[in-house]
């Protein structure tokens, strides 16, 4: 497909709606949401209500010089390198709460009538890294390069949903993906229960999430509230168990776990109901390519961020190395976890989601979280915290589970019951 030259001409002729928990826009009504004209501007989009940072995106794309992206998550101790590093004229939000010291403030508003201000240069989209401490990193990416995985659904009742928030890599996609569609999207809300969402997510035909997202939609009985007919993932290890109970739940949607990041943009979705993805894919010609090198992915395609904002090589030749290690068994690949999320265990390395996706087998199990805890005479033992249903030989079965499927020194030497994992806000299982 054409690419467009900005948001405000990808929307033209829709008549989609953009829903949030307290505010729906009609996009065929869609004015301006600010009433300053920022051509040429370094914007900062500070928002709390990821609706306001999807009409801002619309309005100043094409217009503004560069957009930096805030997450909700970022500590506001961090905001003045921010500002530094990416050069930052000016804060834009629809809360005069989120205004900074020293900073001009432009608050948006509902849409009013009124001409959009002319295109008239790219906008360079800056988007936060996710899993960072300390100053967070930024990356630059291009409308092009965001939307050139992009093939959106053509038929005329599509209603996409997601869990993601859109000012991260993964919830940004699915906002393109519905712009560029001509697509209604209801949007997530941070103060919004499970169940809540669930509700309004009734309508929805393409429903998107981490698979953390996915195991606590799975465990509300809200859940029958949603009949989709495409489910997606990415962001986390889509394990077996957790494709297998979606299938289960949803057995006639087509079921796709996707692999992508924030610096190396989309690289490919998997469609067969089965974890990993095949061999075949590393080293095959075409626009996004693949090798492993060091027991981890590196991906060179035309999606890649360009560069770290404010410093930082990002690319080598033109690959990515994501840090996400990949073992090869037989004719498939499959993800083992993240080069800096290894536990040592008396000098033997485990990754924690290889142990997780084994717990995760368990039918009783409905999340795990595995770490390694301190001690004086290995540095380490695994630890994990479950989320279950009541069963009161649970533990022995699950040990005995790992004991079968692990070498012994990756078998948790403690499980913990607990009632919730706490998740990031991009949807990850927080693993601070």
């Amino acid at each position: 497909m054409q690419r467009p030259e900005s948001l405000r001409a990808a929307i033209a002729g829709s008549h989609a709606d953009l829903l949030g928990r307290h505010l729906h826009v009609n996009l065929a009504e869609m004015g301006r949401v600010l009433t300053a004209d920022l051509t040429g501007a370094r914007v900062l989009l500070r928002t709390s209500d990821q609706l306001f940072a999807a009409l801002a995106l619309i309005e100043l794309d094409g217009v503004a010089a560069r957009i930096v992206i805030c997450p909700p998550d970022v500590k506001p101790d961090h905001l003045p390198s921010v500002i530094e590093r990416a050069a930052i004229d000016v804060v834009v939000g629809e809360d005069p709460a989120l205004a900074l010291e020293g900073m001009r403030f432009e608050e948006l508003h509902p849409p009013v009538p009124g001409a959009a201000v002319a295109v008239s240069r790219k906008t360079e989209w800056v988007l936060f890294t996710s899993g960072t401490t300390g100053a967070p990193k930024m990356v630059a990416h291009t409308l092009e390069g965001l939307t050139g995985a992009i093939r959106p659904a053509t038929a005329d009742d599509v209603v996409w949903g997601t869990f993601y928030d859109i000012r991260r890599y993964g919830g940004l996609q699915i906002l393109l993906r519905a712009l560029l569609g001509h697509a209604s999207l209801i949007l997530s809300d941070a103060n919004e229960d499970v169940a809540g969402f669930l509700a309004r997510l009734a309508p929805v035909t393409h429903l998107t999430g981490t698979p953390s997202h996915w195991r606590r939609a799975l465990m509300s009985p809200a859940n029958a509230r949603v009949n989709p007919r495409y489910v997606r993932l990415s962001g986390e290890i889509a394990d077996q168990a957790v494709l297998d109970s979606l299938k289960a739940r949803f057995p006639e949607a087509a079921i796709g776990h996707a692999y992508a990041s924030t610096e190396a943009g989309v690289g490919f979705e998997v469609t067969d109901g089965l974890e990993g993805f095949p061999a075949s894919f590393i080293g095959r010609p075409g626009a996004v390519e693949m090798k492993v090198e060091n027991g981890t992915l590196h991906i060179r395609s035309p999606r890649t961020a360009s560069e770290y904002v404010g410093g930082g090589a990002l690319l080598n030749d033109g690959w990515v190395d994501t840090t996400d290690m990949v073992e090869q068994r037989g004719a498939r690949f499959y993800f083992v976890g993240r080069t800096g999320g290894i536990i040592n265990v008396g000098g033997l390395k485990i990754n924690p989601e290889e142990v997780e996706a084994v717990i995760n087998r368990h039918p009783d199990v409905r999340a795990s979280r595995v770490s390694g805890r301190k001690n004086p005479i290995t540095g380490a033992i695994v630890v994990a915290d479950i989320v279950a249903n009541d069963n009161a030989t649970l533990k022995e079965e699950i040990l005995a589970l790992c004991r079968e499927k692990l070498p012994a020194f990756k078998v948790p030497a403690m499980l913990r019951v607990v009632p919730a994992l706490e998740l990031t806000a991009g949807g990850k299982i927080s693993r601070a």
